[in-house]
Formats: structure tokens, sequence, C-alpha cells
């Protein structure tokens, strides 16, 4: 990678996980777009820092604006056909972290319900029993709060806000999602009683969609040997996670 795109990476937050001749995997920050915007091409996407510079790559999958975690980018154009087989295949593991409102029954199970564009709202995904396509997630409840949950999840498909409705179909609404949650951030004095009455206004330990990928793990096409690269949590998740520990303790 040249060092002008490394610059501008950089100066967006953008942290390279793994470079070689046939990938380039990324963690991505909330708020930054993968590909341009429809309506407002000036607005700051990872494509457009990627090739800036002449460098190539071939877009493989992927994220939600207010998604963070890891993103992979092909660096030829055999590579990106052998991605997006694995990942049509479903060769390709990818685990999220979420977290969620609501007190689930089940610690884990399976999702299976079909997915589709909502007909009167674009930009929305809905359940689609007739229509829609085969949309599969696999979760696991991995800690309990007062009102709230962190999620693992593991989608077998990859449809567009696939994670996002499953799990608000199972009564888990991803917290500060504002299309299929309440959208409302995450405040410290939600759960802190007492906390900053009276004083300035509050800032949220989180104003994002709580959905972060983890890991994703392929095939790598130049050596075939399956290959885990992960993105740490993000500091706003782990602030969020951190308070309802100390403050929300399962009951």
């Amino acid at each position: 990678m040249d060092r002008q795109t490394a610059y501008l990476l950089r100066s967006h937050k953008v942290d390279v996980l793994l470079e070689d001749d046939s990938v380039l995997v990324l963690s991505k920050p909330a708020g930054l777009l993968v590909l341009p915007d429809r309506y407002d091409k000036s607005v700051p996407n990872l494509l457009r820092m990627l090739t800036a510079y002449d460098m190539p790559v071939w877009v493989v999958h992927r994220l939600d604006r207010d998604t963070s975690g890891v993103i992979v980018f092909a660096r030829t154009a055999e590579v990106h056909a052998d991605l997006n087989a694995q990942f049509e295949g479903r060769e390709v593991e990818k685990h999220y972290v979420a977290i969620c409102r609501g007190t689930p029954e089940k610690d884990e199970g399976l999702i299976d319900l079909p997915l589709g564009p909502h007909r009167h709202v674009e930009g929305r995904t809905v359940v689609d029993r007739k229509e829609g396509k085969d949309s599969v997630t696999n979760y696991r409840v991995s800690e309990r709060f007062d009102g709230h949950v962190a999620v693992e999840a593991h989608p077998r498909t990859a449809r567009t806000h696939q994670i996002r409705v499953h799990l608000a179909e199972r009564g888990m609404p991803i917290v500060a999602d504002p299309l299929y949650g309440d959208g409302k951030p995450f405040f410290l004095s939600r759960i802190k009683r007492g906390f900053r009455e009276g004083l300035e206004p509050e800032k949220p330990l989180l104003a994002r969609t709580a959905l972060h990928v983890l890991s994703v793990t392929f095939r790598h096409p130049h050596t075939s040997v399956p290959c885990t690269v992960k993105a740490p949590l993000p500091k706003d998740l782990r602030s969020v996670l951190q308070a309802l520990r100390k403050y929300a303790p399962s009951r």
C-alpha cells in the first residue's frame, strides 16, 4: 500500500488488519461508508480512499454505514471471483457482536426467516414469507443484563440488514438502531440513577447501531488455508458493556 493511501485510511481511523498480494482486510469504523453515497458523492467512503492513488481493489462484501469491524477487499479480479464464490457458497464464517434491548427466553437459537425489501419504504428490509429470500442466522446470548443482552450472531446468508431484522424479530432490537429499534442513543443516565441530574447536557456512550463484525474466516485464495481476521471491539461498545456490567447486572 502506498503512503498516501495509508495516510487517508489513518486519517479516517481505518486500521489495516491484513494485507498481501491477494487480499486487503480492514477494520471499518462506524459512520464510514464502504461505497459512494447514492445522492452525495462527496461523502467519504472506503472504496474512494483505496482507489484514490490507483491501487486496484475489488469490493467483496459490504457493511452498513453504522456497523464497525472486519471488511474484506480483493487485490485482483481472480481473487475477487474466488472470494465471491466463497461468500455465495456460504463458506465464509462471520462473527458479529451486538448489544440489544430485551430479555429473550432462550440463550441461543437459529433464526430462519425469509427477508425481502419493504414494498413502500426504500432501504428497509422486512420478513417476507411469500417472496423473501432464505435468510438464516445463528445467535447466542453471551451476557445478560437488566433489560439488555450482549449477543453473538453468525449469519449463514448475507441479506441486507439480516442480523438487525432477525434479532428484532426475536425481541432483541439492537441498541440505537434507527430502523428496527427505537433509534435512541445509549446514555449512562438511563441505567445509573441520579447521574448528572441538573448538569449540562449528557453525551451518549453510544450513538449508532450497536453492531460490530468481530471476525471473518475465509479460505485464503493463494494458500487455500483457513484465515481468520479479527477486529477488537471499538471504544463505544466497550463503554456500554462496562456500564451495563456495573450498573445494570442481570437480576
